[in-house]
């Protein structure tokens, strides 16, 4: 299931924003011209990873708790403390609007 969650120019590059899809709270980044798409909530601890740092030139998100940066294309987390990875979803650009697709 596709479902649209803003316009892309509504996405600033290099920064990450919050949006509800269904029940899930999902952190979008848009990096130059391509939007990611990572479950808004650190493995480690319970904080939302949108309101951390985005690190463009190696494509991770950094929990502002503990640091742990979280792969924005596998989910997987690339520093300690965490050790789970975080769910992606696949994000698309169609006319100008941003789609998230829940399996």
């Amino acid at each position: 299931m596709k479902q649209k969650v803003c316009k892309f120019d509504e996405l600033v590059s290099g920064k990450a924003r919050r949006f509800e899809v269904g029940s899930r709270a999902i952190a979008v980044v848009r990096i130059d011209d391509k939007v990611y798409a990572i479950g808004d909530k650190c493995s480690h601890a319970d904080v939302a990873l949108s309101d951390g740092e985005v690190l463009c030139d190696t494509k991770e998100i950094e929990c502002i708790r503990h640091a742990s940066s979280f792969s924005l294309e596998t989910g997987k987390p690339n520093t300690l403390p965490a050790t789970q990875p975080v769910p992606v979803y696949v994000a698309t650009v169609d006319n100008g609007e941003v789609f998230i697709e829940l399996n």
